[in-house]
């Protein structure tokens, strides 16, 4: 593991880190948080939250549940609870969340489309 330490997200409690030298393609599903330093293209679906870090390329279709941005994507960002693009980070690409936050310093190209949230958390079934 290397020695860099994110302000973001404690690595020691992490269960999977994919490195700076690692390169996946294809399709990957996780349950559990993942942060990723390398690169991947394809599709992740995970039902966690999903780090990419400053030295990260994603070129893919995201599907998470938290998806906390500081790299470069290119792709579709879907999370169920928050995308959070922090400085330095590069998307292009659409995002579908409830919950945006856009630090100044990152670059953002491309459409937002955030569902309304039901009052007290309710389901709107009366």
């Amino acid at each position: 593991m290397s020695d860099f330490r994110s302000d973001y997200v404690d690595e020691a409690e992490l269960g999977t880190i994919l490195s700076e030298d690692f390169f996946f393609e294809g399709e990957m599903v996780t349950e559990e948080p993942l942060l990723i330093k390398g690169k991947l293209k394809g599709t992740l679906k995970s039902n966690s939250v999903v780090y990419i870090e400053e030295s990260a390329e994603v070129e893919a279709e995201l599907e998470a549940s938290r998806v906390v941005l500081r790299g470069r994507v290119k792709g579709q960002v879907s999370a169920r609870k928050k995308v959070e693009l922090l400085d330095r980070a590069e998307l292009e690409g659409n995002i579908a969340t409830p919950d945006l936050m856009i630090q100044s310093g990152c670059r953002f190209s491309g459409c937002c489309t955030m569902p309304h949230r039901k009052p007290n958390g309710g389901n709107g079934n009366g």
